[in-house]
């Protein structure tokens, strides 16, 4: 995966979904309530909303929208309700698309993905057709330039802290670790005071598929684009190697 810049791809997507601030924020409310409803409002005795927390920070949401949000979720009256839900299929040239969603009408959801995928020329497929060649890692991202450690020294805490594999990019050092192990490590990392640009439990290709085709590449872009727009979709991962 070396060459392969994780940070300049973040980068771009986060540019780009800078002028979406609602949806990401939208999304964030959600995975918030999810949060709350599984382990409580204590963010010291519930180690996913700390996760969503530090999302949220990282995503630049302010501090009383993230405690609105945490005390509309543990309110008696939180009518609040979302499911997780999962898509997989191609889309042009057979690249490999993982959607994940949180939504609160899963009729909508599967229509609107399923949109997306058509006008991409793409198709959606049955429940595990891709995911078999997407590993799931916690994936931690930090900013090289902001970052004061030296690699070494970041690589001897991550492993310390339980992660499973340290990488160096050009602009940015790639930490992975088991799912259930992505808290503590993303923690410790935190309280070291290296600058995280992005963390998460995701799924990383095992192999990357190029497009060069221009018609397939506009074709994925008009999938993934409309998958950016809709608020119900909280992430989606391909093995396109951009």
């Amino acid at each position: 995966m070396s060459g392969h810049s994780k940070f300049a791809n973040i980068k771009h997507k986060k540019e780009k979904n800078d002028a979406k601030k609602g949806k990401i924020f939208t999304v964030i409310g959600r995975e918030l309530v999810m949060a709350v409803k599984a382990g409580g409002p204590d963010p010291n005795n519930n180690s996913k909303l700390r996760d969503v927390i530090a999302k949220a920070k990282a995503n630049n949401m302010p501090n009383d929208t993230i405690e609105r949000g945490i005390k509309k979720a543990a309110g008696a009256d939180s009518a609040d309700n979302y499911e997780k839900a999962v898509y997989e299929g191609y889309g042009p040239n057979g690249v490999a698309i993982i959607v994940e969603t949180l939504t609160d009408n899963k009729n909508r959801t599967a229509g609107n993905v399923r949109n997306a995928f058509t006008k991409g020329n793409g198709s959606i497929g049955t429940q595990g057709c891709v995911s078999y060649m997407f590993d799931q890692k916690g994936q931690i991202i930090i900013d090289k330039e902001e970052c004061e450690m030296d690699a070494d020294e970041l690589m001897m805490l991550a492993l310390d802290a339980g992660a499973e594999d340290f990488n160096e990019e050009e602009d940015s050092y790639e930490v992975l670790t088991a799912p259930d192990d992505f808290s503590a490590v993303r923690e410790a990392i935190e309280k070291a005071g290296a600058p995280i640009a992005e963390a998460q439990v995701a799924m990383i290709p095992q192999t990357y598929v190029d497009l060069t085709d221009e018609q397939a590449l506009k074709d994925l872009q008009r999938t993934l684009d409309l998958l950016d727009d809709d608020d119900d979709v909280t992430d989606y991962w391909t093995n396109w190697n951009e």
